[in-house]
């Protein structure tokens, strides 16, 4: 009898669980693999949206403005997707042109000497995974040690936190990689 009552209250343990689950908006698709957090980078406090935006510059350039914290990618016809990102803290910010010159899914990530030095804590080595600062996706920058990249703290958007990367939540940065290829032209304006 003892057993039978303690499988009850179990069971009635998680039911409960899952109902207080689903009322602060968990998706179970999200354990199961495909829900909006299946990567791991949360909701954006930044919703990507079509933006209108007057610019010469040609369709699928990248503008990164720091001091908005956006992203916004070209489309044409006076329009951009609008990306909010995470931008370098105080003496990590930077501006200029370059061109992605690689993209990688699920990136590994080994942190410059620099940032060691600045952080001997952190590892030598990280293999790509939802742990990883990178996040889903990396999108390399020139001959500079920046990324445009993942991230799984979704509130650190419209933050600056980095050391000169742009993090974006790993849903946003995963719809920008499918939407540019090696030699896309990004701009930084600071």
């Amino acid at each position: 009898m003892t057993r039978a009552f303690a499988l009850l209250f179990a069971a009635l343990t998680v039911l409960a669980g899952a109902s207080q689950a689903r009322a602060e908006g968990a998706d179970s698709r999200d354990i199961m693999g495909g829900g909006p957090n299946f990567f791991g980078g949360g909701a954006s406090p930044i919703p990507r949206t079509t933006v209108n935006y007057a610019v010469d510059y040609s369709p699928g350039t990248i503008v990164v403005n720091t001091a908005e914290r956006r992203l916004y990618l070209v489309l044409g016809n006076g329009q951009a997707l609008r990306y909010g990102i995470g931008v370098g803290r105080d003496g990590f910010r930077w501006s200029g042109t370059h061109r992605i010159t690689a993209k990688k899914e699920w990136p590994s990530w080994t942190p410059p000497s620099q940032m060691l030095a600045r952080r001997p804590d952190l590892p030598r080595h990280m293999n790509g995974g939802i742990a990883n600062p990178l996040g889903a996706r990396a999108m390399y920058l020139g001959s500079t040690l920046y990324r445009i990249h993942g991230s799984n703290e979704p509130e650190t958007i419209g933050q600056a936190v980095s050391s000169g990367c742009f993090r974006m939540t790993n849903d946003d940065v995963t719809d920008l990689y499918g939407r540019v290829s090696v030699g896309t032209t990004v701009i930084v304006k600071n």
